[in-house]
This record gives structure tokens, C-alpha cells and sequence, in this order.
């Protein structure tokens, strides 16, 4: 497993939680290849997605963060 301590996130905790609600429409959307080049690999790492027999996925934790986000949208 990767330490994020040992390579930081070059797009930022912000950056990140504000593409996390595209991101999540793209994955529902069968369009993952349109994900911003080393996104997948940052949430894959902060345990925000997951890979399933070659699909990616949201963890629990993506999932609670995301809900978050569009409550706060609300």
C-alpha cells in the first residue's frame, strides 16, 4: 500500500473533494477514460475508490464524502 505521507497528493485535498461529484457521474456514466489524468490513482490511494475486477468503485469512506458534498450543495 502506498503512503499518501510519502507522495503527496500533487492535486490537493481541495482540488480533489471538488472533483469528486463529476468524477462519481463519469463512473455512473461508464466514462472512467474521461477522469482527469492521476485522479483515479489519488482517490485509489486516500481509500476514496476501489478497483473490482477491473472496475473502480466507491470505497464506504468515497461514498460518505460524496454524500457530504451534496449535502452541502443542497
Amino acid at each position: 500500500m502506498t503512503s499518501t505521507a510519502a507522495h503527496p497528493l500533487p492535486h490537493g485535498r481541495e482540488d480533489l473533494l471538488g472533483a469528486l461529484l463529476d468524477t462519481v457521474s463519469l463512473l455512473q456514466h461508464r466514462r472512467a477514460a474521461e477522469i482527469g489524468e492521476g485522479y483515479i490513482d489519488e482517490y485509489v490511494a486516500l481509500n476514496w475508490l476501489e478497483w473490482n475486477g477491473g472496475t473502480l468503485r466507491l470505497t464506504v469512506t468515497g461514498d460518505n464524502i460524496r454524500k457530504q458534498l451534496k449535502a452541502q450543495l443542497a
